[in-house]
């Protein structure tokens, strides 16, 4: 008997709440609504550090390409080395 009236409780509740939980709330229906923000300007130093990005990628690409690159060496260390010779620091 009693675990006829356990499993009736559990899924009633499990029923009852079930049509709450398809039902958007009202800040998701607020989020939805609103338009999505525009991406903020890069900054310029932003910009600058793509651009050694873009330049160090093409070279490590060639001088793979040409079997140059030193065993073990791997992608961030190479980028950490150009970006530093790039940069001038």
């Amino acid at each position: 008997m009693m675990r006829t009236f356990l499993a009736a409780t559990v899924l009633g509740i499990a029923l009852s709440a079930a049509p709450l939980a398809t039902q958007p709330t009202q800040a998701q229906q607020t989020k939805a609504e609103k338009s999505p923000k525009a991406a903020k300007p890069l900054t310029p130093g932003q910009k600058a550090a793509r651009e050694r990005q873009k330049k160090c990628g093409e070279e490590w690409k060639a001088a793979k390409a040409a079997g140059k690159i030193q065993k073990g060496t791997t992608w961030p260390k190479y980028w950490s080395a150009c970006n530093k010779r790039l940069k001038g620091t």
